[in-house]
């Protein structure tokens, strides 16, 4: 069995400044994949990693202090992938993926689209373009977790008042078709598979108007498997009390 968390730390150095190091110590998951780390590989001290028996690989952003992402393991894997091969989402350091014989982790940062409707339209394609290569990927990688920030609710209990939420990004009508159709085309939303009516479960919150500590929050972290990985799913959960970020580790379970 082995422990896979997936966690948006909002900037690998400030996260670490906040305790993320000693919180990793003790919960000890044997995988992490993190978004967001808003650093170079050469302004991450990994040794910090190393020491807890972590191996560690990061695909950066070309812009210095945005977005790219990361995968710690504890388990040496056969081979690692930067990217989707499409230098317009690479440049934003935007997958990275981990092999373990037939069975592929990804961390993925997808982008945002709350800064107005360029960059609305850049997540909408990226969107299209992440179906497709994922599709594809499944075709000769048969074990897939697709796991990190999606920037989108799926469902309307996955956010706070979702009636007013409906012309935000995140949460527009087209956005929820589209994670809906990519479930459909054979992925499992892992969290809501095995939990499809637990409330107020949230994984991001702005930091204005206190809405942490009222929990006015939006799921939009998940961790994805394709259909046939499903079953090797134990358990999944989110972990609202670990604040290093706006927002907070998600927690799966995997038989393998």
């Amino acid at each position: 069995m082995k422990k896979i968390i997936s966690y948006n730390v909002n900037g690998i150095r400030s996260a670490l400044s906040k305790g993320f190091a000693e919180w990793l110590k003790e919960e000890n998951p044997d995988i992490v994949c993190i978004q967001e780390i808003k650093a170079q590989p050469e302004q991450i001290d990994s040794s910090v990693f190393k020491n807890l028996g972590y191996y560690s690989y990061w695909f950066s952003a070309k812009k210095n202090g945005y977005s790219g992402v990361g995968i710690l393991t504890k388990i040496e894997p056969d081979n690692i992938v930067l990217g989707i091969n499409n230098k317009k989402y690479d440049d934003e350091g935007r997958l990275l993926r981990i092999d373990y014989g037939d069975i592929s982790i990804i961390s993925v940062y997808h982008p945002s689209g709350s800064m107005g409707d360029v960059r609305q339209a850049f997540k909408m394609q990226w969107l299209a373009d992440f179906s497709d290569y994922m599709n594809e990927l499944k075709k000769t990688r048969k074990n897939l977790i697709i796991s990190g920030d999606y920037n989108i609710c799926r469902l309307w209990i996955d956010i706070h008042n979702p009636e007013k939420q409906l012309n935000s990004s995140g949460f527009l009508p087209e956005e929820r078709e589209w994670f809906q159709s990519f479930i459909d085309s054979g992925f499992c939303d892992t969290f809501r598979e095995l939990y499809p009516a637990k409330k107020e479960q949230y994984s991001w919150w702005s930091y204005r108007a206190v809405a942490r500590n009222k929990n006015k929050g939006w799921r939009i972290d998940y961790h994805i498997t394709n259909k046939e990985f499903s079953y090797k799913i134990i358990d999944a959960n989110i972990l609202p009390n670990v604040k290093h970020s706006d927002h907070c580790p998600i927690g799966l379970l995997v038989d393998f």
